[in-house]
């Protein structure tokens, strides 16, 4: 019976670094930096710190009061405790969103994090390309665009760095919330910032006859206000911070359910949001971009921070490592650095079909774990060998339902469930109150913007996504439809359950 037994943090540090570790990912090394580049530098700042204030903050507490809500009743993820929210039997099948889009994404997101784990080998041994720096930039960056090419095609040896991968994440979780995820989070987090620490430090110091870092960080962070007139670069900021703290995945609330019921959520929530923006903002915002224009010098910086994450990750950033004094040392911090930003959150995003099956089957977590991860091992082979399956993927489980589902849980929870009930559950056994206009933003504006968010998306994005029709696109499209109509049945199968044991 969900409820018997439910682990709880082992400490408020411990959930902290695993609330941060979840938020704390690729993107904040890789996505920001571009994101600001090409959005205004500076000026990216205004709409981005508007839409933390109006978005992600009002969606975390969201979150994790629902979480703990739902804890506190035995279930932790969005079928049941939907259904305990919003007394209508379509709640519990909306609440598989919750578990289709991080089971989704879990299965194309740890293919990428073995990436990162493969390059830190590569780089360590000095396995990457070392061509003559003399070179022009396009003829000195080929070999690693040719590089990163084969190995994901996939190579071998990509794919032994997959199952490696995917068996550490297994690790984790078959160990359980404190002996798992809150100890590799207590190990993972600090070591993250220590090597962000060096390597910003260490790109500081860069200086070529192109440019030096300081020129980088200007480039980054001088504000072109011309572009606020932009609704692009706004609707680019909220997307940003809505990904940045991993809202919409279903982990945050299944993080929570493992709080205490009187435990507080406010003040512990602003502290894990805090250490992700000083992870993306001064130590992301430190790296990439800036060693880049350093490298390339300011012209070229932009097309670099153009060509996307992936080229700025995979091929960019090895080059400018490559030339530099220790730079096999220094690539392999930087890759090793993106493999805890990825762990921590991979097992996050893993973690809600684990608690479905542990709560309302009542499986054991060796069981719940083993299934998941080999239920991911057989859905992940589609975006390995199908790359446009990944993209495909990623758009509909890693953009256009993420901000579907978190439009509908706040809708739910402040609607639905009653907006009073709802504050009143976000401030239970809070070290300090919310300022009460939030509970305005929270029923009014957050679900305005996220539906403005989701309205524009699908104008601007959809259009082109459902022309696309080759075999590896229906493959992809065939394979989520699949999940998603057994994940439903799984859900009709435990409300049946629980309805038994009343």
């Amino acid at each position: 019976m969900a409820g018997e037994f439910r682990e709880h943090w082992g400490s408020k540090l411990g959930l902290i670094l695993a609330m941060a570790g979840n938020a704390v990912g690729l993107g904040n090394f890789l996505r920001f930096p571009t994101q600001a580049a090409e959005n205004g530098g500076g000026a990216f700042m205004i709409p981005y710190m508007i839409a933390m204030l109006l978005i992600a903050i009002p969606l975390m507490w969201t979150e994790w009061a629902i979480g703990r809500y739902g804890g506190s009743k035995g279930h932790g993820t969005t079928p049941a405790i939907f259904e305990l929210l919003w007394r209508n039997p379509i709640a519990k099948y909306i609440g598989a969103l919750g578990l289709f889009v991080p089971f989704v994404v879990l299965c194309y997101y740890v293919y990428i994090e073995s990436w990162t784990l493969g390059y830190s080998f590569f780089s360590l041994f000095g396995m990457l390309p070392h061509p003559d720096p003399s070179l022009p930039q396009k003829e000195y960056l080929q070999p690693f665009e040719e590089f990163l090419r084969n190995y994901t095609r996939p190579s071998p040896v990509a794919y032994l760095f997959f199952l490696i991968t995917m068996a550490f994440n297994a690790y984790i979780l078959y160990r359980g919330i404190r002996g798992g995820i809150e100890k590799f989070a207590k190990v993972a987090m600090p070591t993250l910032f220590i090597l962000a620490f060096i390597l910003m430090v260490r790109v500081i110091l860069i200086e070529t006859p192109h440019g030096t870092a300081v020129q980088g960080l200007d480039f980054l962070w001088h504000p072109d206000f011309s572009q606020l007139a932009n609704p692009k670069v706004w609707l680019a900021a909220a997307g940003q911070v809505f990904f940045t703290l991993s809202l919409g995945f279903g982990a945050i609330i299944t993080y929570a359910s493992y709080i205490k019921k009187d435990d507080d959520i406010v003040a512990s929530g602003l502290s894990a949001a805090s250490l992700n923006e000083l992870a993306e903002v001064i130590l992301g915002g430190s790296i990439a971009i800036p060693a880049a224009v350093a490298f390339f010098g300011v012209m070229n910086a932009t097309s670099v921070a153009k060509s996307g994450a992936f080229n700025l990750a995979f091929v960019s950033l090895p080059a400018i490592f490559s030339n530099l004094t220790g730079g096999d040392v220094i690539g392999f911090f930087w890759f090793f650095l993106l493999f805890f930003a990825g762990a921590t959150s991979s097992v996050a995003i893993a973690m809600p079909v684990v608690a479905f099956l542990e709560d309302e089957f009542s499986f054991s977590r060796k069981v719940a774990v083993t299934v998941t991860v080999i239920f991911a091992f057989l859905v992940a082979q589609v975006p390995i060998f199908m790359p446009k399956a990944l993209s495909e993927m990623d758009f509909w489980a890693g953009t256009f339902f993420v901000v579907l589902f978190a439009l509908l849980e706040v809708v739910i929870f402040f609607w639905l469930f009653g907006g009073e009930r709802a504050w009143e559950e976000i401030n239970r056994g809070a070290l300090f109150k919310v300022p009460r206009f939030y509970y305005y933003v929270m029923k009014f504006v957050t679900p305005v913007v996220l539906f403005i968010i989701l309205v524009a998306w699908s104008v601007s994005s959809l259009p082109a996504v459902l022309k696309s029709g080759d075999l590896q696109v229906w493959t992809a499209r065939f394979v989520m439809i699949f999940v998603l109509a057994l994940q439903m049945f799984m859900v009709y199968l435990a409300g049946k359950r629980r309805r038994q044991e009343v």
